[in-house]
Parts: structure tokens; sequence; C-alpha cells
């Protein structure tokens, strides 16, 4: 198998957001650098919707990320049962399609490789086996990182996010000028549900059925029955069933218990483990986008094809790593609120009560960016209708 060994300035394993978002950020910093992602499906990026808001990136962040904005909007909007409030905060969508053709464009270049339909099935440090169309090879790496999806066997301790979307072609022109991230007027159904709608074309709408659940098993067939009958009663209904152009799904922990290992320097233990393996995503609602931008960012800097930047392992990532446990600690624990001291059919009035806050407030939750003023914003004042008091007197159960 050495026969067969290629080596480059990075290689990474998996083909999804994180992986893409390090590549090209890699790219941007470092034109010269040698790049290879292994992904074991036959195209990257999986079929998924990113969504971020306007401030969750730094502005060095936005010249290689404006590329790959499929659709921005002003500001969004939630819809409660005792409110409905716009947020004038900007909002953003990244589609699968317009990562994978950025990231294939930039493993272009002379010296990186894109291989697809390419299984890893071992991964050091510093080198990562892997079987394809073109058999058994060896890439060595100066930097490896491990952005596989998490092992959806390991049923994480603690609550799930379960979602199924139609992305439907209407009739006629549908009149939504700006992304219903959350309309939470639907009936509550198996947990905290609501409807979440992004316009993408005066006649096109991603109309997403979402419930935060206390078990990972999602009915494909029942969410998108509720999908589609929430885009009927307003009216959006699709030319033909031709003319539902895609469907997406999926299940994402909502944990109690996380943690981020990365290497120490010197260690050539393991690779770096990224991505939502690695506990680098937003806990609480899903969102992974900032997070992985960040971390993408952090790579660029510091990865070894930049001899005069600061080492990676080490200080730099050390440092963002304790910042990240800070966030998520917090996170972690209101998830633990929200799934233990709430019946599922009372958990929508926790995130009535949040969307009350302070615009600023929401936007550094969503990016995992609190400061501990927006903390004690958060958990200060009447708590939320529906709280047991049993529940949340009770002392929380060991790990």
């Amino acid at each position: 198998m050495e026969d067969t060994l290629d080596s480059y300035d990075v290689v990474l394993v998996g083909g999804g957001l994180q992986s893409g978002l390090v590549a090209l950020a890699t790219r941007a910093r470092h034109p010269g650098a040698r790049i290879a992602v292994v992904e074991r499906g036959a195209a990257l990026g999986g079929n998924h919707t990113w969504c971020f808001h306007d401030g969750d990136l730094s502005p060095d962040a936005r010249a290689w990320i404006d590329p790959l904005v499929a659709h921005r909007w002003d500001d969004h909007e939630v819809a409660f049962p005792s409110h409905r409030r716009v947020i004038a905060a900007g909002y953003a969508c990244v589609t699968s399609d317009r990562l994978a053709e950025r990231v294939a464009a930039a493993l272009a270049a002379p010296g990186s490789a894109l291989l697809t339909s390419t299984t890893a099935t071992r991964i050091d440090a510093r080198r990562v086996e892997v079987t394809g169309p073109a058999g058994a090879r060896v890439l060595r790496g100066a930097l490896v990182v491990d952005a596989r999806g998490p092992d959806a066997t390991a049923a994480p301790r603690g609550g799930f996010q379960k979602f199924v979307g139609v992305e439907l072609r209407t009739t006629r022109p549908h009149g939504v000028t700006r992304p219903m991230i959350m309309d939470a007027t639907v009936a509550q159904e198996d947990g905290f549900r609501f409807v979440y709608v992004l316009p993408l074309a005066p006649d096109r709408l991603l109309v997403e059925d979402t419930v935060y659940a206390d078990t990972p098993y999602l009915d494909v067939a029942a969410l998108r029955d509720r999908a589609l009958a929430y885009a009927a009663a307003h009216g959006w209904t699709a030319a033909e069933p031709a003319e539902i152009v895609r469907e997406e799904h999926g299940v994402l922990p909502l944990p109690f218990d996380l943690d981020v290992a990365v290497p120490g320097p010197g260690d050539d233990a393991g690779p770096l483990v990224a991505g939502m393996q690695g506990g680098w995503f937003h806990p609480v609602t899903g969102y992974s986008f900032p997070i992985a931008a960040r971390l993408a960012q952090l790579i660029a800097r510091s990865a070894p094809v930049a001899p005069d930047g600061p080492p990676l392992f080490g200080g730099a990532l050390a440092a963002h790593a304790r910042a990240h446990r800070k966030q998520l600690a917090f996170a972690l624990r209101l998830n633990w609120m929200l799934f233990r001291w709430f019946p599922p059919d009372q958990r929508v009035h926790v995130l009535e009560r949040f969307y009350r806050l302070p615009e600023p407030v929401i936007r550094r939750f969503y990016a995992l960016e609190l400061r501990g003023r927006d903390i004690a914003r958060i958990l200060v004042g009447r708590p939320p209708r529906g709280l047991s008091w049993r529940a949340a007197l009770s002392p929380q159960e060991a790990s």
C-alpha cells in the first residue's frame, strides 16, 4: 500500500459542511496548498440547507463564504401563540449544491484531490488509509481532519431535533418576502413543534416541519404530510406532484453531555476530530455553520501549510476549544432544562419567552457567543409557563 502513497498539506475525511469550509478557508489563505477530501458518497455536500445570521461571521471570513450564499434576506420572522416578531437582522442560506460546486473548484488546483466513492478504513494523526475506485491508497497529511458525521447508532443522552423539508414550486407567486424561521402556532405534537419556511424564489419555497422530541424515531411520511398541509393551508400549493423539487430530512442530537477533545502539541494519537462528531455545533439549535466557519478559519491560519502562522495544536486550538466548551456548558444545561423540566407540549413556552429578549442576545445565542449578561437575561425572570417544579428541584442525574 505504501507504493500508492500521496502527500498533502491537509487531508479532510468526510465531504460535508466542515470539510468543505476548511478546504475553502485554506485555499483562500494559501492558494498553493495541497488539499485532499475523502468522501464515501458519490458527491460532496449531501442534501442539506445550512443557514446563518448576519453578524455570525468575522469580516475576513465573508470574502470566501459569500460565494457560497445561495439566498440572502434582510430580516426574518418568528411566530408563537402569544406573539409574532420580525427580527431586523439579515439571514443567509447555503445549499449543498453550492457548497459542492465551490469545493470541487477549489480542489481542481494542481496537487489537490477530491476522492468520492472512497472510504477511509483507517485514520491517524498524519495518515489516512482509503479504498475506492482506484483501489487502496495511503494519504499522508501534515494535518488530518476527521469531519465525518456522528455515529448514528451512538444515541446521545438528550433530545432530538427531527425534520422533513419539502421544496415546492408553487402555482403562483407565494408572496412570502422573509424567512419564517419558527412558526410555533401549529399544533404541538411529539414535543416542541414548529414550521420553518424559506422563500427561495417568487414561486419556490422550502417548507420544513420540525420537532424537538424525546426519541429519534422519524416518521418521514407523517412530517412530509404535515409540511404539505401547512403549505396548502397558506395557499402555497404545488402545480403538480412533479413540482415538489426536493426533499430533505434528518435527525440531529440535542445532547445533555458533550465534550470537545483536541490533540495537544506533539500528540500523534489521532487526528483533529471536527464537525458534529467532534462537538463543533450548537447543541440547542442544531445550527452548525458559524461554529464550523470559525474552526475552518483557525485551521487555515494555523495549518502546517502556513509556516509563519501560529501552531494549530497547542495554544491556538486549545484556546479556541476552551472558549467553545464554555459556551457548550450553558447550552447543554439549557437542553437539560428544556427536555427535563417541561412536558413535551409545554416546551413551546420556553422558546416563546426566549424570543422576547433583545435582538443582540438572540443573535449571540445562535452564534454561541454569549456574554455573562446574556446568560443572566436568558435565565432571570418569570419562568415560562408549563415548568415542572418537581423536575426543576430534583438533582440532575449523573452522566
